[in-house]
């Protein structure tokens, strides 16, 4: 799409071609990428609607890492804005999004927990 211009690097259920086709209308296209200086935790999704479309319940959430020294992989994928409001819309209030350098260099989107999100 020559109108995707905002860099998401998704690390989750966003890579679900279900997930894509009911939050995009389409299969998005990416790249291999990923992300120093996060860890990975889990927490519990009670939406039932956003259970029935990836079929998970728990969902992984990005968190700083002290240590600066964990890597997380996923996909580098460009969507439109329209695409990237349907993105906060999916994410909701667990997640906040965040500018980040990816190991390619690029600069993306990415959800990382919320302020005062619980997780397990």
């Amino acid at each position: 799409m020559s109108d995707a211009t905002e860099a998401l690097f998704a690390y989750g259920t966003l890579q679900y071609p279900d997930v894509q086709r009911e939050h995009f209308g389409r299969l998005l296209g990416g790249s291999a990428d990923a992300l120093t200086g996060f860890r990975l935790r889990r927490i519990v999704n009670a939406d039932p609607e956003v259970v029935r479309i990836s079929g998970e319940s728990h969902y992984p959430v990005l968190v700083p890492d002290d240590q600066g020294s964990q890597r997380v992989t996923g996909t580098l994928y460009w969507l439109t804005k329209q695409e990237l409001e349907a993105a906060d819309l999916y994410e909701a209030e667990d997640y906040e999004r965040r500018r980040v350098a990816l190991e390619s260099g690029e600069e993306a989107w990415v959800y990382v927990a919320a302020p005062g999100l619980e997780m397990e």
